[in-house]
């Protein structure tokens, strides 16, 4: 009886440790999201590092993995540094920008790059990624962002949807994406759109989750907590979920 006891004991307990060695080897399907400042923010999923918009130099991705893929929305400091590029090790990284940005980029980047117009898709990794228009719509902001210069993003990554709006106003092409499950929004003025123009276009393509970024402006912060009222009294089902996009300030 005692034999059979001790059988049943080490075999739950091998049973509970295959379990454990499983738990740790097999890569995960969750999407981590960590916000470094304003416009940048590193994404892993499955064993891959993404670097969205990276800036601020080499000090601003200690103790991060190194980058897999490297996405660029937009010529202007606050997404894309090329000394930032240059500092980073990113020789095993592919990097997706719009021409524009591609222009500015020397050629020893060439065979990493992988230029992307508005509407053009690329499959790096197993994510699909889909190069979005981001643009200005008010007359006094046409010339801060240019229709066709700059890429908003989707990726399709581990069975979601996740789009990047970059620099852009409440425009037709935000309003009619289909299928998102977490949307990162911009709105600061005078370069992008208010918080009610942001709400508006949230309601209309009514993502799953919303995370504001991008939000400090020329003088003032929007205010977050009016957009997320906004979203929310329109629809309930939206999750808004404030990350902390400026470790530095007060705010």
């Amino acid at each position: 009886m005692k034999e059979k006891i001790s059988t049943i004991v080490l075999v739950l307990f091998f049973a509970l440790f295959a379990k454990k060695i499983n738990a740790q080897t097999e890569p995960s399907n969750a999407i981590k999201i960590t916000p470094i400042e304003h416009a940048t923010a590193v994404l892993e999923w499955n064993n891959i590092t993404i670097y969205i918009d990276p800036v601020g130099g080499k000090q601003m991705f200690e103790n991060r993995k190194l980058p897999d893929l490297i996405l660029i929305t937009d010529v202007h400091g606050d997404h894309f540094s090329l000394e930032t590029l240059q500092e980073l090790d990113t020789k095993k990284a592919k990097i997706i920008v719009p021409k524009a940005v591609a222009d500015k980029i020397p050629d020893e980047f060439t065979p990493q790059i992988d230029v992307l117009n508005n509407g053009d898709t690329k499959e790096r990794y197993g994510i699909l990624i889909e190069a979005i228009p981001m643009y200005n719509l008010r007359t006094e902001a046409l010339k801060f962002h240019t229709k066709g210069r700059g890429n908003g993003y989707v990726l399709n990554i581990g069975g979601e949807r996740l789009y990047f709006s970059g620099d852009t106003e409440d425009i037709p092409e935000m309003r009619t994406l289909k299928n998102i499950d977490k949307a990162f929004i911009c709105m600061n003025l005078p370069y992008t759109m208010t918080e009610e123009s942001a709400a508006e276009a949230v309601l209309e393509f009514a993502p799953k989750e919303i995370y504001p970024y991008h939000y400090r402006g020329r003088p003032n912060v929007s205010d977050v907590q009016k957009f997320k009222t906004l979203v929310n009294n329109g629809n309930s089902n939206i999750k808004v979920i404030q990350l902390d996009w400026y470790p530095k300030d007060d705010f």
